[in-house]
């Protein structure tokens, strides 16, 4: 067996352990990270980009949103069930957290609020600018994997500062002696095992959106029935194990909900496309939610549960699509390409020929509703009842935006089928405020520190859209945290 003798030890190289390396390594560690892939960044290089409050960018853009009114719209947001203290230093750390990536040569397009909820609902649901979008390696319009420019960076500073990375080297297990960790147990691409002993032991491993026996037994959805998350390869929570084997206290677990198509990135012109304020129903043809609030990802997601079958259908008719692709669409997404309905007529008639089972389309409401397994009944009531709200432009059900009122008349009929989805899973481990691991009954266990979505327990039952950029945000500034930590209790030895 190899042996290895390191200050710190980090496991896995995503954002929060490139984070934790650099961070325990600014600060004097002698640093190992163990990568099971064989390449850094982790889930973080499908991302766009980080939270941050109180930024250089965010006062050029004269943003005033301070860390404590951030800490408190988050807190009011959770109701308090999330620990405070936690919360707190995470947001006062977060703008400075963005100055030190700059200073890395990390490049932001600027900042950004997720969504702008609308007028009636705006005093209590509105998204803040937190969200710091990276610029694209080359340029170019920011979209999903933006940040990879910025893990790049990150890598790159970590190696200069004599941060060791082993790759395609999964460890697999906690050494712990008199109740401390001392090391882990790794495995390397030869088969050769490695027994790395440091001071302390940093879990960053990303969490379990690519294992569906733990998101079942940990959240109850079932993966590809009931939710469709993207399975970044290799989130199989082994970390979150070994830190429950090395005695830590098992928080709920949750997935960080939002809604997509099954497959989603291989039909992204659809996901995009029907991600519209026009009819939107659930299996039994009723609607469910006012339609202009579909840009909280979160809350649509969270609606879309607890319909029937966990599943939606958003629908829109031939004149919509006609002033879609004339003027473009209602709801501007800033993931999606701003072309969606150029290319539509495109992608609609290979996936309907390929049979790509969400989508359905009718020549009337009947044969839409038969297609896409709707209640037929239920949703000719739908549609005659919503068109009659049309003509007098108002939503008496939800009160939906009036600018939004467009009836469903005109076939060909679209619909597109709405599923459960999610990021990946948050939280597992329990952590104090300075990211060290602790026991069932808060003992912290010495030397062992978790961060990022493997600790993530800050955002209660549902992802806090309002501050946009939160899981980002929280592993890059939980790494540091821990990395800053584990560095100052070298000095205790």
């Amino acid at each position: 067996m190899k042996k290895i003798e390191t200050d710190v030890i980090v496991v896995a190289a995503g954002l929060s352990g490139l984070a934790a390396a650099i961070s325990a390594a600014e600060n004097g560690a002698k640093v190992t990270v163990f990568e099971k892939s064989n390449t850094t960044g982790g889930a973080a290089n499908m991302g766009m980009g980080p939270l941050g409050v109180g930024s250089p960018i965010q006062k050029n853009q004269m943003v005033s949103l301070t860390p404590g009114e951030a800490f408190r719209k988050h807190m009011y947001f959770t109701h308090y069930r999330v620990d405070a203290r936690l919360v707190r230093d995470y947001y006062f750390k977060s703008g400075e957290t963005i100055e030190w990536l700059m200073d890395m040569g990390v490049e932001f397009v600027g900042v950004q609020r997720a969504f702008s909820a609308p007028e009636n609902t705006r005093a209590y649901s509105d998204g803040e600018f937190t969200w710091h979008v990276v610029k694209p390696e080359g340029g170019g319009i920011p979209g999903p994997r933006a940040a990879t420019s910025m893990t790049k960076k990150m890598t790159e500073r970590a190696v200069e500062l004599g941060v060791e990375i082993i790759f395609e080297t999964p460890v697999s297990k906690i050494i712990t002696e008199n109740g401390e960790a001392v090391g882990v147990i790794a495995k390397n691409k030869a088969g050769e095992e490695i027994e790395a002993r440091a001071k302390a032991v940093i879990l960053a491993t990303g969490g379990f959106g690519d294992n569906p026996e733990m998101i079942k037994e940990e959240t109850g959805y079932e993966f590809g029935k009931t939710i469709f998350n993207f399975a970044i390869p290799g989130m199989k929570g082994e970390g979150i194990k070994m830190a429950w084997e090395a005695g830590a206290g098992h928080t709920n677990a949750n997935m960080e909900l939002m809604y997509q198509l099954p497959d989603n990135m291989n039909h992204f012109i659809l996901d995009g496309a029907f991600r519209q304020p026009c009819l939107w129903v659930n299996k039994l043809g009723q609607r469910f939610m006012p339609e202009d609030q579909i840009a909280n990802t979160t809350f649509t997601g969270n609606a879309i549960t607890a319909q029937p079958g966990s599943v939606a259908y958003s629908i829109f008719d031939s004149k919509m699509l006609k002033k879609y692709k004339k003027k473009g669409p209602d709801i501007v997404s800033h993931v999606h390409p701003h072309d969606l309905f150029d290319n539509f007529d495109e992608e609609w008639e290979r996936d309907l020929q390929n049979g790509y089972e969400p989508i359905a389309q009718g020549d009337s409401i009947e044969e839409l509703a038969k297609n896409a397994g709707i209640d037929i009944e239920g949703l000719v009531n739908q549609v005659e009842e919503y068109n009659e709200m049309c003509a007098e432009g108002f939503d008496e059900i939800f009160e939906k935006d009036r600018k939004y009122m467009q009836p469903i008349e005109k076939g060909p009929f679209y619909c597109c089928r709405q599923n459960v989805g999610a990021y990946g899973s948050i939280g597992g481990i329990l952590i104090n405020h300075k990211t060290e691991v602790m026991t069932e009954d808060y003992k912290v266990i010495p030397g062992l520190y978790a961060v990022g979505t493997d600790a993530c327990n800050i955002f209660g039952d549902s992802y806090p859209f309002i501050l946009s950029g939160n899981t980002m945000g929280f592993c890059l500034n939980s790494g540091r945290i821990a990395g800053e930590n584990a560095a100052e209790k070298l000095n205790e030895f």
